[in-house]
């Protein structure tokens, strides 16, 4: 699961901002203009345990025909306790980064039609 920030007011996760200041990062949703410092540890959306690993996910698209490429990385944070099978694949698998669970690939109605 990667760290999810949602605006505390109106549920808002993709248009979020922060900027650094001195306490600490204050965080400004796009949608209603909501302001709130972020926690210092993140924390599990799931069991709200802190402890949490962050690793790469891939960054994919589709290059031609069928071919993905890796285009970059970010990173995410996975609980030691919710994600535990995510990181035993990660870990088993390193360095290769953990690739997203919704790929930019044709489907079939596609190809065939």
């Amino acid at each position: 699961m990667a760290l999810e920030i949602s605006c505390p007011s109106c549920g808002e996760g993709d248009e979020v901002v922060g900027s650094a200041t001195d306490s600490g990062i204050q965080l400004r949703c796009g949608q209603c203009g909501t302001r709130w410092m972020r926690d210092a540890e993140p924390t599990c959306s799931e069991c709200g345990g802190t402890d949490l690993q962050t690793v790469p996910l891939a960054i994919v698209e589709k290059s031609r025909g069928t071919q993905l490429s890796i285009m970059g990385t970010r990173p995410i944070d996975l609980c030691s306790v919710c994600d535990q099978e995510t990181l035993r694949h990660y870990h088993d698998h390193r360095p290769s980064p953990l690739m997203p669970t919704d790929l930019p690939t044709v489907g079939e109605e596609q190809m065939n039609g």
